[in-house]
């Protein structure tokens, strides 16, 4: 999930000559390197509202006073159209807080910045009508009677549809016996999902986990396959908590709740 992109100079063209092994250094070091540098995002409660709307409107069935929050998390990156060049990246290599990554792995699409754009808006929202469908699945609802409309501005991406998915449960039936999914905690997390309520990868979820203790979370649902990314940068007071699926975040919570053992990376 890419919040919104940061512009750096364009690119420069560079000839092709003979030159002395020296020279190809010089001229490695001087040329444009297809990566990106990447920083903790934002984080968006998906309970609340964006921009004065409410990020999940249910109609057509009763909808539940909600506490707690549900976060969900992105990275901010150079755009894709940007140049790095060696010396600039190796400021960028041993920090913490920021990642530098292949180019290719944050703009898998490719094309101009307003294609990419594109790309990502559209992504965002198959993103959603999945996340309705696993939510509205998951509880049995009928999606002939009960719509749901998402609202999220300036964000594009795959990556928050398991959080879509928990808001809607979460407004709809809460942990299922009259509380609150959330526990009233603050609970961040990321990962795609498919309509059958299946969790995906998404990538950058060590600068997530950063984005989402330093906006006051405690616990963090990660793909289950990204445990050990998650696990590298790791806020102290951050709990990670893996899913491959709707139902096992929604277990996980719901033990979290009652004061049980969840599983944790």
């Amino acid at each position: 999930m890419i919040s919104r992109l940061l512009r750096l100079s364009r690119p420069v063209a560079l000839g092709v000559c003979a030159v002395p092994v020296v020279g190809v250094f010089a001229a490695a070091a001087l040329a444009p390197l297809p990566f990106v540098v990447a920083i903790p995002g934002l984080t968006a409660d998906v309970l609340g509202a964006d921009q004065g709307k409410p990020v999940i409107t249910v109609t057509g069935a009763p909808v539940r006073e909600t506490k707690g929050e549900l976060r969900m998390t992105t990275i901010r990156a150079t755009g894709p159209s940007s140049t790095m060049r060696l010396h600039e990246l190796v400021g960028h290599w041993f920090k913490t807080d920021e990642a530098v990554l292949p180019k290719e792995a944050v703009y898998s699409s490719g094309g101009s910045d307003e294609e990419i754009e594109q790309h990502n808006l559209e992504e965002m929202a198959k993103s959603q009508s999945a996340a309705a469908e696993a939510a509205l699945g998951y509880l049995h609802k009928d999606p002939k009677d009960v719509k749901v409309e998402l609202n999220l501005a300036d964000v594009g991406g795959p990556s928050a549809g398991l959080l879509f998915s928990l808001g809607i449960v979460d407004k709809l039936d809460g942990d299922g016996s009259g509380g609150d999914l959330t526990g009233g905690r603050s609970i961040a997390g990321t990962g795609t999902i498919t309509a059958d309520g299946k969790v995906g990868a998404v990538g950058g979820v060590a600068l997530k986990t950063q984005a989402a203790r330093r906006d006051g979370a405690s616990v963090f649902l990660v793909p289950k396959a990204e445990c050990g990314d998650a696990r590298s940068e790791l806020p102290a007071g951050l709990r990670l908590v893996p899913v491959t699926s709707l139902a096992d975040a929604v277990d996980a919570l719901r033990a979290l709740n009652r004061g049980e053992d969840a599983p944790s990376c």
